[in-house]
């Protein structure tokens, strides 16, 4: 059962390990083991759950996806009390962000760990000009207002679709929680809800693509 969740970047996990030291005098990292990595170069979907290969800029990733929910299921995970789970995700096309106008957003994405959602945000790839920004909520949670694109590790690709070959409407971003869990197998979800009801065709207009999963068991004691 998943008690609690911290989202961390690549420097954070030390950080997160600091505080339980300096909250708690017996709190220390006993282990730390990768249990699992896929970029999906060797096509390996095992375990997976609505997985479809696509190839987006010479790369092999999951997707794309609208709206629907993909998964990856674990077994015979060592003794741990914490998991960090890193997702690479690749933000397509027209995302909106944080609009609540019902028309063009808000635009969702989330994840979660067995049968709780541990993270959820937005995301915008519309250009901010004085005048008129879609913001984006990541890299915290919805609901807070941050510029398009912030947190990203690549800003410059190629739409998927709605513009594809122009450059700078597919996002990069790393995705890294770490949670309580126990068990000895754990599923993993994705999904998003997009909002674009003046679209014709909305998976064109919006989209996301997994380009790698990575989970590690920690135990802290």
């Amino acid at each position: 059962m998943v008690l609690k969740s911290w989202l961390v970047d690549k420097a954070s996990l030390a950080a997160l390990i600091a505080f339980f030291f300096l909250t708690s005098c017996v709190d220390t990292l006993d282990s730390e083991q990768v249990v699992y990595t896929n970029d999906f170069s060797n096509s390996d979907l095992a375990g997976f759950e609505n997985a479809r290969l696509f190839l987006f800029q010479k790369d092999t990733v999951l997707g794309y996806y609208h709206n629907d929910e993909v998964a990856v299921n674990l077994e015979n995970l060592p003794i741990h009390n914490l998991l960090k789970v890193t997702l690479e995700i690749l933000i397509h096309d027209s995302w909106d962000g944080n609009p609540v106008d019902g028309v063009g957003g808000a635009d969702f994405w989330f994840f979660g760990v067995d049968n709780q959602e541990v993270f959820r945000t937005t995301f915008s790839n519309t250009p901010c000009v004085s005048t008129y920004c879609l913001r984006q909520s990541y890299p915290s949670t919805y609901f807070r207002q941050n510029a398009p694109k912030t947190g990203a590790t690549s800003t410059n690709m190629p739409g998927r679709c709605l513009f594809d070959g122009t450059e700078g409407y597919t996002t990069r971003y790393s995705i890294s929680q770490i949670v309580e869990h126990t068990n000895s197998k754990v599923r993993i979800h994705m999904n998003s809800e997009l909002v674009q009801t003046n679209s014709p065709n909305p998976i064109c207009d919006e989209s996301w693509s997994l380009a790698s999963v990575k989970v590690e068991a920690l135990t802290l004691k």
